[in-house]
């Protein structure tokens, strides 16, 4: 009850007005544990100080007061609430740094899947999560690492509750980037979540894992996210949203390495014997693969001639016994490319 501790606060404040005293350290002390007990107890700092001013009033002295006491009395009224909201604000404040470290070991829980997966479940619900349902995880990142306290996250955060409210949505940071678990049959939800990071960064990439079940889901699909912002990095893939369910062919293509080293060295090694090296021609490859082989889109993307580009088309069939042009064995030259990217290749030799 807050009266208890306005109870003990007429009490003293009596004292004080008979004898004209201030308050001494310990009586400050215990002000300030009063208000840490307060404040663990679950009340309005507004109504228990509205409780002291009550107190103060009641035990005013009704005899005429001078100046001089009238301030006597009104500073000790100040070095009790102050001495009383410093505790209640102490308490506050670890109680928060309590909740926050208890919401990081949380999420570092679902995110890596590091303990029991009954006592995550369980914890889950504390957060706005129901785990027992399918997730998908969509991870966003900008020109520099982020914060939960930092002004994008809080941005897009704003815009996220502004547009949904409370639908079991988790927004959170982790290792610099934004990351948004929500439930697998919203989808539109983490489409919003990348259209905002994308406003929010200045021009980030946002990536969608796929939905996935139970708490072991979330930390499929946020892997599968963080493996599609890995691919773009080695791809060079720009678009702003990323599903990591159209780019599934890549980890198959990258699954057994040893082949797929095998198959750059076989059919991309000739091209290192070019006088300017492999990567001018590596290059050709990737933009006129991309263009949908297309020449003169090609000649655009490198800002070469056309005549430029057919020559060294022509090159690369001479060196490799390979025609980019025919159809029939362009997928060994394509998969050589999209392996070698992967991979690093010619930086790095293998």
């Amino acid at each position: 009850m807050t009266d208890d501790y306005t109870q003990e606060y007429a009490a003293l404040f009596a004292d004080v007005a008979a004898t004209g005293r201030r308050l001494n350290r310990d009586e400050i002390e215990r002000r300030r544990e009063s208000g840490e007990q307060a404040a663990r107890e679950g009340h309005a700092l507004r109504g228990l100080i509205r409780g002291h001013l009550t107190a103060v009033r009641s035990a005013w002295p009704e005899q005429p007061l001078t100046r001089r006491t009238t301030l006597d009395l009104l500073t000790a009224v100040e070095q009790s609430v102050d001495a009383f909201s410093t505790g209640f604000e102490r308490a506050q404040r670890l109680a928060v740094r309590q909740e926050e470290a208890e919401r990081r070991e949380f999420i570092d829980d679902l995110l890596y899947g590091r303990s029991d997966l009954g006592r995550t479940a369980e914890r889950a619900e504390r957060f706005g999560l129901r785990l027992s349902q399918a997730h998908a995880v969509a991870v966003a990142r900008g020109p520099k690492a982020y914060t939960e306290a930092d002004a994008v996250p809080q941005q897009v955060e704003r815009a996220m509750i502004g547009r949904f409210g409370d639908r079991h949505i988790l927004l959170t940071t982790k290792g610099g980037r934004m990351v948004c678990v929500a439930p697998g049959d919203q989808t539109e939800i983490l489409s919003y979540f990348a259209k905002q990071a994308f406003a929010a960064t200045g021009g980030g990439q946002a990536a969608i894992g796929r939905t996935q079940p139970g708490p072991r889901g979330v930390v499929h699909s946020y892997e599968e996210a963080l493996g599609a912002l890995d691919l773009a990095d080695r791809l060079g893939l720009d678009a702003p949203v990323l599903h990591a369910a159209d780019l599934l062919v890549y980890p198959v293509l990258t699954r057994d390495r040893q082949a797929m080293e095998d198959l750059v060295r076989t059919t991309l090694g000739p091209l290192s014997s070019s006088r300017g090296g492999a990567e001018p021609l590596l290059d050709t490859l990737i933009a006129y693969f991309d263009s949908g082989c297309v020449t003169t889109q090609t000649a655009r993307d490198l800002n070469l001639s056309v005549r430029a580009v057919t020559y060294r088309l022509a090159r690369i069939h001479r060196l490799t016994g390979t025609d980019p042009a025919d159809p029939a064995s362009r997928y060994t030259l394509q998969t050589a490319v999209i392996g070698a990217r992967l991979l690093g290749w010619p930086a790095k030799q293998f």
